[in-house]
């Protein structure tokens, strides 16, 4: 908080803006410089929080990352843009008009109500993360439709609000959490609360157990870009135990609709890749029968198909060659074909790309995709090309 204090004064303002730039490498000299001028506290601070803008810009793009504030905990921990517009869109569209943030972090979920019109009670009880919210939502022009409360979310009336929104920490001093009763708050008590109100959204780690996911949620798993970020329990939708798998930028959303297990077949001259999303709501059977496929393997996420079909749920490649795993052979191989560009992808296997990469040493102008995988449980590589 005193770091931030000082960044609020136009001194501090002034010289965020004079170290906007800084490149690591360039720290030492700036700040040597910047301390002949103004006080050393204020120096660390400033270049502590544009290293941290940097890093934020992946979540947040440069422009709004150049005018928020952030701590450590808040850069890594935040919810992608995107992806919290989505979710605001989707409360924004079920008639939601305000919301109770609950662990609301640096104000980024906030940021996304807010801008679909929603307003916002934004709670955390950490006072510097609380006052990084504050000043996020003064910064990008938003205070008047969020209010920050520096509170034990547990100790929150909500019942003024139409909808509930809960990002428990899933992080504690030694790393990642993955028991939910372990996040804090646990997920027993943000199910509790989210059942008490008339719709919530929770956002859980996307390895989270089906079987965890209680009877009245519709879950749903979100990638961007290819990468899974979150998985959501949604209450007062009116689809209770739906599943869902929605991709974006979109975003194209794919349903559940309870299918079995697809029937494994051998290799065909194609294979799909599910997108992360879809394997972890666990509906590569929709996209199976969407493409006309079935698996390589009982236990991998592969799919293989006869015939080339157009999806957004999966990458498609055409396979040109099949060898059991023989290090050898692939790299005889890649010579003939004279590869040079080799992405390596895997699925059942044991071995790491790059250790293949280094052994098999491509040469040469042309690329190729190996998939290390199981056929019918034989240790298999398929050798192809993505479909265009």
């Amino acid at each position: 908080m005193n770091d931030l204090a000082l960044l609020l004064s136009p001194e501090g303002r002034a010289l965020l803006d004079e170290v906007r730039d800084t490149e690591p490498a360039q720290e030492l000299a700036v700040a040597t410089r910047l301390r002949r001028d103004h006080p050393a506290e204020l120096v660390s601070a400033a270049l502590g929080q544009a290293r941290l803008r940097q890093r934020a810009v992946a979540k947040f793009g440069a422009e709004d990352a150049g005018r928020m504030f952030f701590t450590p905990n808040g850069v890594e921990q935040s919810t992608r843009a995107s992806v919290a517009a989505y979710r605001a869109g989707r409360l924004r569209e079920l008639g939601v008009t305000s919301v109770a943030d609950l662990c609301c972090g640096i104000g980024g979920d906030a940021i996304a109500l807010a801008r679909a019109g929603i307003r916002v009670l934004a709670v955390d009880r950490d006072p510097a993360t609380a006052a990084a919210a504050r000043a996020n939502a003064e910064a990008l022009g938003l205070a008047g439709l969020i209010e920050v409360r520096e509170a034990d979310v547990t100790e929150v009336d909500t019942a003024g609000y139409d909808a509930v929104f809960v990002d428990p920490a899933r992080r504690g001093g030694r790393g990642r959490v993955f028991d939910p009763e372990a996040y804090s708050p646990p997920l027993s008590w943000a199910v509790d609360t989210a059942l008490a109100a008339p719709r919530a959204a929770l956002k859980i780690a996307p390895g989270i157990p089906h079987e965890v996911v209680p009877a009245a949620a519709e879950a749903e798993w979100i990638s961007d870009g290819g990468d899974v970020k979150e998985a959501v329990l949604w209450f007062g939708t009116g689809a209770p135990g739906a599943v869902r798998a929605t991709l974006l930028p979109g975003p194209r959303t794919l349903l559940g609709r309870g299918l079995p297990d697809p029937a494994v077949r051998p290799v065909g001259r194609y294979l799909y890749e599910p997108d992360g999303a879809v394997i972890r709501a666990h509906l590569v059977a929709e996209v199976a029968e969407e493409i006309g496929g079935g698996l390589l393997d009982p236990t991998i996420a592969y799919v293989t198909a006869d015939e080339p079909r157009a999806t957004p749920y999966a990458t498609g490649y055409e396979i040109t060659d099949r060898l059991p795993f023989n290090v050898k052979k692939l790299k005889a191989l890649l010579r003939e074909r004279e590869v040079g560009t080799l992405t390596v992808k895997k699925r059942g296997s044991a071995v790491e790309p790059e250790e293949l990469r280094r052994k098999v040493r491509p040469q040469g102008p042309n690329a190729a995709t190996v998939f290390l995988t199981r056929v019918a449980g034989a240790p298999t590589m398929l050798i192809g090309r993505p479909l265009r």
